[in-house]
């Protein structure tokens, strides 16, 4: 069963990507602007958005198999509705169909938490958190081979061939779960929660294109805060809301959710820098004039870099705790942003620093998503988790659209020029700086497996002994205490 929430999660991942490589093609083959292909990935991130809180919502009240199974089912339709659009305005809607597939993020991390045993959680949720670098970096090595053989539209059909068997694998193995008696869907608070979310993201992805100081992007900002504010009064009201504001005040989850938003910001930011930076034309020594394939080469490194480090970031949270883990991974990713931003003149340059930035990223995305899981209750484990893949997308559009802008304000004579280049790594560097301090403040995590530890505050473990050990200290569980000749959990010997 683990095996099919991986799967489940690499499919989407890889559909939430493998557009990219294919836009300028894309905008030829349905004869339309550059804005409307973007599209074709703003869609799918703006559904995926509203969707993944939602559906991790619902995971939690009526159990993660029946929610997988209609999520898939969905992200596969949309899929292939996508695939074979003939027009712009079909394939929008089949994007946005897909987008609900982000779900399985939050739902995968519930069926983590249900399958395995505590002292192997921190390495699956690692695991789950790698394949969106394995995604990533699948999409472009397959990209040039099937545009170049097959052509351009067979890349949208390459996720179907994970999300058909993934469905078949949730009908046929993941376990029933009963549903909370008596739970309810908060349906006005998904809504308003959908409308302001939608409002600005789209202020966010049009800011460029129609201008930050434009009509119709404040109206939309304006329009967020006024349903944003509707929202929270109506969490704050009703007996089961969608997102539990007192759960996201939680020191575990507020700081990993900062986090998720600067270090989305970190993703996206390389993924606009770096590519640009490689096939800007030579001029006065600046620039490589290299092709999309060799823009794609270096991508793959710091993919693979996040994938191995996502994977043994489980390891580790054993042994150091989930807060080490991130501040490692927030240190790394700012030292590789900071390297580039004055040393980019060679390729190996610019390998290095992306191979450092993607394995801090892959750090820090598995010690994030590990802090929020081990600070809620299990029943709340979903939407929580989709709160964080939310906040992480806010933050990856938000470093899509400053990036270009940084580089925007450097152009001369119709070229970016040294200085956009440098400032912008140095603000990847910056934002990663800031991650320092959140790690700092993250609740202390069990150091290794098969003790129990208390850590102080409000936040600490709930475990009965775990509330009876003394700050600082951490113990087997089942040991006693012979000389005080009492059971460890505080009972009679």
């Amino acid at each position: 069963m683990p095996l099919l929430a991986f799967l489940g999660v690499m499919a989407y991942s890889l559909s939430m990507a493998v557009v990219t490589p294919a836009l300028p093609l894309l905008q030829r083959g349905l004869h339309t602007t550059p804005s409307g292909a973007a599209w074709a990935l703003t869609s799918m991130t703006l559904s995926a958005a509203v969707a993944t809180p939602v559906v991790g919502r619902l995971g939690d009240l009526y159990g993660p198999r029946r929610v997988m199974l209609a999520v898939l089912l969905v992200a596969t339709a949309g899929t292939v509705l996508a695939a074979a659009a003939s027009t712009l305005p079909l394939m929008l809607a089949g994007r946005a169909v897909g987008g609900v597939g982000g779900g399985v993020f939050p739902l995968a991390y519930t069926v983590i938490r249900e399958v395995f045993p505590p002292e192997r959680t921190a390495s699956a949720v690692g695991l789950m958190s790698s394949m969106l670098g394995l995604g990533g970096a699948l999409s472009w090595c397959m990209a040039g081979p099937i545009i170049d053989q097959l052509g351009w539209r067979w890349l949208l059909w390459v996720p179907v061939a994970g999300l058909v068997p993934g469905t078949v694998a949730a009908w046929w193995i993941v376990p029933r779960s009963p549903p909370r008696a008596g739970a309810r869907v908060d349906w006005w608070g998904a809504v308003l929660f959908a409308g302001w979310l939608v409002a600005a993201l789209t202020a966010l992805t049009q800011g460029m294109d129609w201008g930050w100081s434009s009509g119709g992007v404040l109206a939309l900002l304006g329009l967020a805060l006024v349903l944003l504010l509707a929202w929270v009064r109506v969490e704050s009201r009703v007996a089961e809301p969608l997102v539990d504001l007192r759960l996201m005040r939680r020191r575990g989850v507020w700081t990993a959710n900062a986090a998720s938003l600067l270090a989305g910001y970190a993703l996206m930011a390389g993924g606009v820098l770096f590519p640009l930076l490689v096939q800007l034309p030579v001029r006065d020594g600046f620039g490589f004039g290299g092709t999309a394939t060799q823009a794609a080469l270096l991508q793959l490194p710091a993919s693979v870099g996040m994938t191995a480090a996502g994977m043994s970031a489980g390891l580790l949270d054993r042994r150091i705790g989930s807060r080490a883990v991130l501040l490692a991974g927030a240190v790394l990713t700012a030292a590789g942003y900071a390297f580039v931003a004055v040393r980019h003149g060679q390729m190996w340059q610019l390998y290095a620093g992306g191979l450092a930035r993607g394995v801090g990223l892959g750090f820090a995305y598995a010690a994030v998503a590990n802090l929020v899981v081990a600070a809620v209750p299990a029943n709340g484990t979903g939407v929580a988790t989709g709160v964080n893949t939310l906040v992480r997308t806010v933050g990856a559009s938000l470093g899509t659209q400053t990036s270009a802008v940084i580089v925007a304000a450097s152009v001369t004579a119709g070229q970016p020029t040294e200085p956009g280049f440098a400032l912008g790594f140095a603000a990847g560097a910056a934002v990663m700086a800031a991650v320092v301090p959140l790690a700092l403040l993250a609740p202390r995590r069990v150091p290794r497996a098969g003790f129990l530890c208390w850590t102080g505050g409000r936040d600490a473990p709930t475990t009965p002994m775990a509330g009876r050990a003394r700050p600082g200290r951490c113990r087997r569980p089942g040991r006693r205490r012979a000389r005080r000749g009492r059971h460890p959990a505080g009972g009679p010997p």
